[in-house]
């Protein structure tokens, strides 16, 4: 399966108006932003968890990211409510699950070689980060030098300019933004390449947004199975 794959181009889903594809376990569903392969991908998703529902112990060979977007988000080692951001690198394992249902943004089968820090940033966590034009908040959730992750709050009415030296992607998380004549509101995610700026617009109650700056492939990034 190919979704978005081309990663010269620009990109934008507006996910909210996506169908829900099931996925193999029952009561977990997906929106899928970016993919290449089957149910073993290297993908950017959107995934629901039903009330009661849980998805089979299962290994990350090729790392996971995720942020939680509504609802708490479980497994074994503890609960993740909405805004939790953590990543699990390749080798680790667990068994996901929602009592309560929840939804989350998820990235498989990205991460480079050598990329085994494992982090868990609870709500409202991160080290402050200098705010750029248009901004009142912003807050680093991960950076190790070859890709930095933050959430940030626009005010409204605010032109914001992110400049884009390796490769850009977003999730607008609460809020809306005008890019390009193209009104975007929460869960629209959008990719652009190296060299292309962000140059957004927000709405009467501005937005947050989640940035990752980083090149959209790594040139080592681990190679999936055959």
């Amino acid at each position: 399966m190919l979704i978005n794959e081309d990663l010269t181009k620009p990109v934008i889903v507006h996910s909210a108006k996506l169908d829900w594809v099931p996925s193999p376990s029952a009561g977990v569903d997906r929106r899928m932003l970016y993919r290449i392969g089957g149910e073993v991908a290297r993908a950017t998703s959107i995934v629901r968890y039903a009330p009661g529902s849980a998805f089979p112990r299962h290994v990350h060979s090729g790392g996971e990211e995720i942020l939680v977007l509504e609802g708490t988000f479980q497994d074994e080692h503890g609960d993740y409510p909405a805004g939790c951001y953590f990543r699990n690198p390749p080798g680790t394992s667990h068994v996901p699950a929602a009592k309560d249902g929840c939804t989350i943004f998820v990235r498989l089968w990205q991460y480079r070689k050598g990329d085994d820090m494992q982090i868990v940033r609870q709500p409202g966590e991160g080290e402050a980060a200098p705010l750029r034009e248009g901004a009142d908040a912003a807050r680093v959730l991960f950076d190790d030098g070859e890709e930095r992750v933050s959430i940030e709050r626009w005010r409204p009415g605010s032109t914001v300019i992110v400049e884009n030296p390796r490769g850009l992607e977003f999730l607008v998380l609460t809020g809306s933004l005008t890019v390009e004549s193209e009104q975007l509101g929460p869960q629209s995610w959008g990719r652009l390449p190296q060299g292309e700026r962000f140059e957004a617009l927000t709405g009467p109650a501005g937005a947050e947004i989640w940035v990752k700056d980083a090149l959209l492939q790594h040139p080592d990034v681990l190679q999936m199975p055959a």
